[in-house]
């Protein structure tokens, strides 16, 4: 089973995605039930942060399409077909898979939903991109702490 992409390491680019500055890449499925649920906060994260977060799917556009419309998810998506060589060269082995980039290089991976650690990639890049912080989850907005992708 592959390991995702460590902090330090070197990020493999994305064909569709630039490289340049601060970026979360989020890779998700349409049939997970967990990217479902997760769907809003990463469009909270890119309301947040405009043009910062790309989504990879896994799922030919069509459905990626499909699954922005039923989910509130619209944002800069690329379709990662089989053998899904950009989830490959990331190492994910679970979706959703959240990963910090900064000029190519891992800052923070997350797997699965997590609010601590999306809310951790959220204020990492309000500092690198020096814009105000704001959690994309908390307490009481109706999702659990964590859930495994």
């Amino acid at each position: 089973m592959p390991t995702p992409l460590a902090p330090g390491a070197p990020a493999p680019p994305i064909e569709g995605a630039s490289a340049d500055g601060p970026r979360a890449v989020v890779f998700y499925k349409v049939t997970c039930p967990v990217c479902q649920m997760a769907a809003p906060t990463v469009q909270a994260l890119d309301d947040a942060f405009p043009g910062r977060v790309v989504a990879v799917g896994q799922d030919p556009p069509d459905r990626l399409a499909g699954f922005g419309d039923e989910y509130g998810m619209h944002l800069s998506e690329i379709a990662d077909l089989a053998p899904y060589d950009a989830s490959e060269a990331y190492g994910v082995r679970t979706v959703p898979t959240l990963f910090l980039l900064d000029d190519g290089i891992v800052l923070d991976t997350v797997e699965g939903w997590d609010r601590e650690g999306f809310n951790r990639v959220a204020g990492r890049l309000a500092e690198l991109t020096k814009s105000p912080y704001r959690p994309v989850s908390e307490p009481g907005d109706g999702l659990p702490p964590f859930r495994p992708g």
